[in-house]
C-alpha cells in the first residue's frame, strides 16, 4: 500500500478542491463539532472531489462514516476507536492511520496493524485541540532512531504547524512525509502553495 508523502487535512470540499488542483492526492477530512448529517454531507462532497482527481480520501475519527460512504480509509486519534477494532469493522482493504506523540505510541500502533502513523506535533498549531507535547526536530530524530532500532518500518508522517521551509529538515530525520493544513489552506494562493509543497517533497526525496 503506497502512502503519500503529502497529506492535506481539509475541513470541507472547497479546501480539498484547491489542494487537489495543486497536485495533492491524499486528503484527510477533519470535521469537528458537527451533527452526523452535516458530517456525512461534507464527507460525500469531499469524496466527489477526491474521485475527480484520483485522490485518496481518509475520514478522521469516524470509521463508521468511512465504511458507510466507501472512503479509502480512516485516521484515528488517541481517543477514538482502537485501531484493531476499526480493522475488525472495516476489513483489510481500508487504510487505517493512527496518531502518535511518543515512540511507545508508535510501537502500540504498529502492533495494532495500522498502515501509517501521524506523529506530532512538530510545533504549536491552532488547528488542533488538546495539543500533545511538541516534538521539534530533535524529538522526531530520536523517535525515528528508536523505530529503526526496533525494526519498525511503518510510514511515519510528521504533523503540526509544518511550513514549506521545514520540509527538508523534517524528512532528514527519517520521516516518510508530512501532513499540513493551515500552511496550504491559509495561503494567499492555496493551489500554488500545494504545488510548492509537492515540488519540495519531490526534490528532497530525490536527493
Amino acid at each position: 500500500m503506497k502512502i503519500s508523502t503529502l497529506h492535506y487535512i481539509a475541513t470541507n470540499a472547497d479546501a480539498a478542491e484547491q489542494a487537489c488542483q495543486g497536485g495533492v492526492r491524499w486528503v484527510q477530512l477533519r470535521v469537528k463539532n458537527q451533527p452526523p448529517a452535516i458530517w456525512k454531507q461534507l464527507a460525500l462532497d469531499t469524496q466527489a472531489v477526491c474521485r475527480r482527481y484520483g485522490a485518496t480520501l481518509i475520514i478522521n475519527d469516524n470509521p463508521a462514516l468511512a465504511q458507510e460512504i466507501g472512503a479509502d480509509g480512516v485516521h484515528l486519534g488517541k481517543e477514538d476507536l482502537p485501531p484493531d477494532e476499526a480493522r475488525a469493522m472495516l476489513g483489510s482493504k481500508f487504510i487505517i492511520g493512527g496518531t502518535a506523540n511518543t515512540f511507545v505510541d508508535v510501537q502500540r500502533l504498529a502492533a495494532a496493524g495500522v498502515d501509517y502513523v501521524g506523529l506530532g506535533p512538530f510545533r504549536f498549531t491552532s488547528t488542533k485541540e488538546k495539543l500533545s507535547p511538541i516534538l521539534g526536530l530533535a524529538g522526531y530524530a530520536e523517535i525515528m532512531r528508536q523505530c529503526q532500532g526496533a525494526g519498525i518500518t511503518l510510514p511515519v508522517i510528521g504533523i503540526g504547524g509544518i511550513t514549506l521551509g521545514d520540509v527538508h529538515s523534517l524528512l532528514a530525520t527519517g520521516l516518510h512525509g508530512i501532513a499540513v493544513s493551515g500552511a496550504i489552506g491559509n495561503a494567499a494562493d492555496p493551489v500554488e502553495e500545494a504545488a510548492l509543497f509537492i515540488k519540495e517533497l519531490s526534490a528532497v526525496k530525490a536527493i
